[in-house]
Parts: structure tokens; C-alpha cells; sequence
């Protein structure tokens, strides 16, 4: 899933990790898919991507390791989503320190709001992205919620390998 170049083989882990995760489609898709919202038109709606974006980057995403095919159920007819994998879900620190760099270091919108982390264990939202600032838990997509005021939602993320969409 190379961005510009070919980094595949290259000695530095930071290069080989941005020839996986270096285009910004990957990391909003693994987002929304760690809050189970893993079928197509689901992301396709929510991200506002086009079809055919979405799909190169989804089989791209499960050649790469990071997404499973995941089949449900839609009205009698056998459709495949998306889930995690753990190595997709290795990147919830990665996804929590994108939101509160954002939250520092950017502008806030008209009509937006801090979003909380909310560590499910403790109860306590937390300011870190791997362990919780309040309880020094590792933190994990099966315990979290994000709390977006300015979509008026609580969502709680879900574990690898779950599509919970409904």
C-alpha cells in the first residue's frame, strides 16, 4: 500500500510503517472500524469516500493485515464486512495520541467540542493513548469510549475481529 514509494523493504521501521499507514484513508477506516461501523456503506457514508477509493484501500487493508472479512447477515442474503485485527488494534494508542495532539496543537471548529477518552475499567477519562492516565491500565479498543460532543454520541469501540454494525 505504498503512499509514494516502495518502502517495503527498507532497514527503518518508520518507512515501513508509512508504507502501510502513510495515507490518511487508513488510519480514519481502522477508526471507524474499531467502533464496529466495518460495513462498506457504512464507511463509505461516514467518511464521505468515494466507492472506489474505499475499496482499494479495503483490499489493500486486508492484504496488508490490518482487516479481516467478516461475514453478517443482510435481510437473508450473506454480505462481508470489515473488523480489526490485533494489529489494527496495536494502533488504538496511535488513533488517542492523533486526537489529543489534534486537540492541542489545532483549531477547533465552530460547533465542536473536546472529545473525551473514556477508559471503560476505571470509569475515568484519560489524557494518554497506551496506558490510562488515571489507573496506568493498558488501554484496549474493547475497553474504551470516545465521547463526541459534536456528533452527540457515546461510542463504544470494539474489540479485533468484531463487525457491529446493525
Amino acid at each position: 500500500m505504498p503512499l509514494r514509494s516502495d518502502w517495503s523493504d527498507d532497514m527503518c521501521p518508520i518507512r515501513r510503517s508509512l508504507d502501510v499507514l502513510g495515507d490518511g484513508w487508513v488510519l480514519l477506516i481502522i477508526r471507524d472500524v474499531l467502533h464496529g461501523r466495518g460495513r462498506f456503506d457504512s464507511l463509505r457514508d461516514g467518511l464521505g469516500i468515494s466507492e472506489a477509493v474505499l475499496s482499494r484501500r479495503l483490499h489493500a487493508m486486508v492484504d496488508a493485515g490490518l482487516l479481516v472479512r467478516v461475514d453478517y447477515d443482510s435481510g437473508g442474503r450473506t454480505r462481508q464486512g470489515y473488523a480489526a485485527t490485533e494489529a489494527a488494534a496495536e494502533l488504538l494508542p496511535v488513533l488517542q495520541l492523533l486526537a489529543l495532539w489534534g486537540e492541542r496543537h489545532t483549531a477547533m471548529p465552530a460547533g465542536g467540542g473536546h472529545m473525551a477518552m473514556i477508559h471503560r475499567t476505571c470509569g475515568s477519562e484519560t489524557a494518554r493513548g497506551e496506558v490510562c492516565s488515571a489507573c496506568g491500565e493498558p488501554l484496549v479498543p474493547e475497553r474504551m469510549t470516545w465521547v463526541k460532543p459534536w456528533k452527540g454520541t457515546r461510542d463504544a469501540l470494539v474489540p479485533p475481529g468484531v463487525l457491529a454494525d446493525s
